[in-house]
């Protein structure tokens, strides 16, 4: 059975799209899942959080990128999940892409070779709407957006779906937004379930159940080099990506 591809994307930044990644990948390989993270971002934060260096890395997707090496050849294992590792090398990789044909359906064709491998395969991709993001999104199936629970920060959502839109129309006719995982949700405050209110009604999408308690565990699981499912296996936090994990697992 070929993979499923999610991208996660909004290109607001700080909207847990990272933690939101990291954590679905440890859910589904806690579910018996193979599981492939890719870190499409240059600021490595992915690969930060998977407890891998950086700096120390002889290759990574940047290379892949840039037909240097193959994707099989760059993964690191980390826990249960496999990743596809980045570096701020990859920042100079859109700049050498732009000049590319087909620059588009670079990581879709790096990732082909892997699909009978994994079951789900996550993207992280970058906070902005450049040739990394559109990457990720001719290269994934589905889409999931990370919407912080707080005023202002779904404005940059009509941005993406008309990005979504074109992707649709050029490269990639099949893609389609699974859905709104909210994040860092305050259930004391009006405002945060207003923000979900809103979803469906301004974009006509689907607010994946449950929101994402703001949570400091959370935010702090990421600099021990773990997800929140290790760091604070039994908070809410942990509790709602794994039941996050199950929805998405389910037949939309």
């Amino acid at each position: 059975m070929s993979s499923r591809v999610i991208a996660v994307a909004n290109q607001k930044g700080g909207v847990a799209k990272t933690t939101t990644v990291h954590t679905l990948g440890a859910a589904l390989s806690e579910r018996g899942r193979r599981v492939l993270l890719v870190d499409l971002d240059p600021q490595a934060c992915l690969t930060f959080s998977n407890g891998i260096n950086p700096d120390d890395l002889e290759r990574s997707i940047h290379d892949v990128m840039l037909g240097r090496a193959k994707a099989h050849e760059v993964l690191v294992r980390s826990g249960g999940v496999h990743v596809l590792p980045s570096n701020i090398d990859l920042a100079g990789a859109e700049v050498h892409l732009l000049s590319k044909t087909g620059r588009e359906y670079v990581l879709a064709r790096a990732l082909s070779s892997l699909l009978p491998t994994y079951d789900v395969i996550l993207i992280d991709c970058p906070p902005s709407l450049g040739i990394l993001t559109i990457n990720g999104l001719t290269a994934a199936q589905e889409v999931l957006v990370p919407l912080q629970c707080e005023t202002l920060s779904h404005r940059g959502v009509g941005q993406l779906l008309e990005t979504i839109e074109d992707v649709r129309a050029y490269t990639n006719p099949d893609l389609r937004v699974r859905g709104v995982i909210a994040t860092m949700f305050d259930s004391r405050t009006r405002l945060a379930q207003q923000v979900i209110d809103d979803v469906p009604i301004n974009y006509g999408l689907q607010v994946l159940d449950p929101p994402v308690p703001k949570s400091v565990k959370v935010a702090e699981a990421p600099s021990h080099g773990c997800s929140i499912l290790e760091h604070a296996p039994k908070s809410k936090g942990a509790d709602a990506y794994r039941a996050l994990a199950d929805t998405i697992l389910q037949p939309a």
